[in-house]
């Protein structure tokens, strides 16, 4: 899982951005209480010493300050304290910080001067233990996330890693919580498909074991008849139909036996690809015989194709035969071309029905009943599924073009 879309990274960002709120929200309180503070501390200390000191000044009375602060009225007011507005205001006179507030009495101007030298030092001691703070909060939050997200999604990525290499037993299904709950639904689901899979397969081929015995017998008795017709045209050719209808159905009936058995289990070999598609090419050549359509082999780079002889000549077979018996004059090609088998014709094009069920799409309404393709669909994609093929449609503004794209570690030029 890439690191944009992984769990673990949103639930670290969401705690990091979840700090970093809380700690800017009380950053700004902390603020707004430090100014508070030393308007208090400050400025209104000022201001009760100046009620205090003024009318002393007044009636001639000293004027004691405590350590820090200054007072001086009229004439004995610094120079560089001159010509300040009134009111407290923060200036700073040979480097050094200080805190004066000018007013006037009946007996002129006066200052009184607070040196916060030792304040200053003080707010930045706070501002620093904040700015701490806040790096320690967004490192504790960063490794909380990292934790919490740790402890969420690794269960959720062993149960997904028992669920691919299809363990007998899921993790967690033991757990009380939510990911228990998953996990044997998972389970249930699971089973109940490894189920309907298992039934599937072995109705499968229990229909093609039993239809094989009498195919055979079907295709014998056809043969028969074509030895003992021979001279009599209007006999040989039903029983020909007859015995090619068979030998087609005992082909399908290997083919779905094959299919109903694992990958593993079957005969992978290495075949060229040209002498493949040759070889459908010349056998369904009865089928555009007398027609105004030609069937040919176009060429192509020739390729090595790793896989199940039968089954890889029964999806080429099944295209080549599907357009011959669908598109009624011009042409039908086979080429090759990179890693592909190509079929194109010159036919009306696919159905809406079959070109719904090919990309595994609802069928139109419109379109309900026959795909217009009987069985061969159907099986190129089961074929091609089961060698690990895929199966393309392109569409041409006459006719159709089928590509039967070999996966390049299965295939070698």
């Amino acid at each position: 899982m890439s690191k944009p879309e992984s769990m673990r990274r949103q639930i670290t960002v969401a705690y990091l951005k979840f700090a970093a709120a809380s700690t800017l929200f009380f950053a700004i309180i902390a603020a707004v209480a430090v100014e508070g503070i030393e308007v208090r501390l400050v400025d209104e200390r000022l201001e009760e010493v100046a009620s205090w000191a003024s009318p002393r000044y007044a009636g001639k009375l000293p004027v004691e300050m405590p350590a820090g602060i200054s007072f001086h009225h009229g004439a004995g007011i610094p120079r560089s304290l001159r010509g300040l507005p009134d009111g407290v205001q923060e200036i700073e006179v040979d480097g050094v910080d200080l805190h004066v507030l000018k007013g006037h009495d009946g007996l002129g101007e006066f200052v009184v001067v607070d040196h916060d030298s030792d304040y200053e030092q003080i707010e930045l001691v706070v501002y620093s233990m904040f700015g701490v703070a806040f790096l320690g909060f967004l490192g504790c939050s960063l490794m909380l996330g990292r934790y919490v997200g740790n402890r969420v999604v690794n269960p959720i990525v062993e149960l997904a890693q028992a669920v691919d290499r299809r363990a007998s037993r899921l993790p967690m299904g033991e757990r009380a919580d939510e990911l228990g709950l998953l996990s044997r639904t998972i389970a249930g689901h699971t089973g109940e498909l490894r189920q309907f899979l298992d039934r599937e397969r072995f109705f499968t081929g229990d229909v093609s074991h039993e239809l094989r015995t009498p195919l055979t017998v079907i295709a014998g008795a056809a043969e028969v008849l074509m030895a003992q017709t021979e001279r009599e045209p209007a006999l040989y050719a039903p029983a020909e139909r007859i015995y090619r209808a068979a030998r087609e159905a005992t082909d399908v009936t290997s083919m779905l036996l094959r299919l109903a058995r694992a990958p593993d289990q079957l005969e992978w070999a290495g075949m060229s690809a040209a002498a493949l598609a040759r070889a459908e090419v010349a056998r369904y050549q009865p089928l555009v015989v007398g027609r105004p359509l030609a069937l040919t082999y176009t060429g192509g780079d020739d390729f090595t194709i790793h896989g199940v002889r039968e089954l890889v000549l029964a999806a080429i077979g099944n295209l080549v035969r599907n357009a011959c018996q669908y598109t009624e004059r011009g042409t039908v090609e086979v080429s090759l071309s990179g890693r592909a088998v190509i079929v194109e014709d010159t036919g009306p094009g696919l159905p809406a029905a079959a070109r719904a069920r090919l990309n595994n799409e609802p069928i139109p309404a419109d379109a309900r009943g026959s795909s217009g393709t009987g069985l061969g669909l159907g099986l190129v994609q089961r074929i091609c599924a089961h060698l690990g093929a895929t199966l393309a449609l392109r569409e041409r503004a006459a006719g159709t073009r089928f590509e039967i794209h070999f996966p390049e570690e299965l295939t070698s030029t």
